[in-house]
């Protein structure tokens, strides 16, 4: 699958500097999950990858998506900008192995100055403790 050309890992916010998924401070919110901590959360979960293409990081994005769906390849357009994410919905099944989150997180391309807001409902699956990314239903 692929996002582009290939990717070049930007440079991570510092711990103290806003979280790019706009949930705190990057070192309390997404930098714990990019650090190889456990979403406690599908929102979390969310929020972290997010903050991965924001960055750059295509190993946690890689890492977070369910082995049943996830692509063989991932590769990241560096061009691609993303300027915010807004949560609109986020609900855990009763048995706290299924969630979805509904998002819309807006983009630039930076060479063409091409802007859009990417609206996905997005399914989570959990399995031995940890959140997967399993698919997105895209409008």
């Amino acid at each position: 699958m692929s996002f582009g050309t290939a990717a070049e890992r930007r440079s991570r916010p510092a711990p103290d500097d806003p979280c790019p998924c706009g949930g705190g401070t990057f070192g309390t919110c997404c930098g714990r999950i990019l650090a190889g901590r456990p979403a406690p959360t599908a929102e979390q979960l969310m929020r972290s990858r997010y903050t991965a293409f924001a960055v750059g990081d295509a190993a946690h994005l890689r890492a977070t998506w369910h082995p049943s769906t996830a692509p063989e390849s991932l590769t990241l357009d560096p061009a691609m900008r993303w300027d915010g994410l807004d949560i609109i919905d986020a609900t855990t099944a009763a048995d706290d192995r299924r969630a979805t989150v509904e998002f819309r997180a807006r983009w630039h391309d930076a060479p063409s100055g091409q802007r859009g807001v990417l609206h996905e409902v997005s399914r989570f699956r959990r399995a031995a403790g940890r959140w997967y990314y399993l698919d997105g239903e895209v409008s």
